[in-house]
């Protein structure tokens, strides 16, 4: 029997998922009840899907300075609400 194709997740579905992940770990570390291999572990895990989180910002602060000037992304002029 074939395997079924992986299920791709939205990059924003993603980046939540990381984001929640992240701040469960946080959580846990901050109860101070870890080992100190457990508490490594998580810090390892912590870092990478910090790192996961940022490049997603990343890549949504692109897009959108490619939608607000797609001629020069470089030098498109950040939103600012009024709010």
């Amino acid at each position: 029997m074939a395997k079924p194709a992986p299920v791709e997740t939205a990059p924003a579905a993603d980046f939540e998922h990381s984001l929640d992940e992240l701040e469960q770990l946080v959580a846990r570390m901050e109860g101070g009840e870890m080992s100190l291999d457990d508490s490594l572990s998580s810090f390892e895990r912590g870092i990478g899907l910090y790192r996961h989180c940022q490049q997603a910002l990343e890549k949504a602060e692109l897009r959108v300075r490619l939608l607000l000037d797609p001629e020069a992304p470089d030098t498109a002029e950040p939103f600012e609400s009024d709010l």
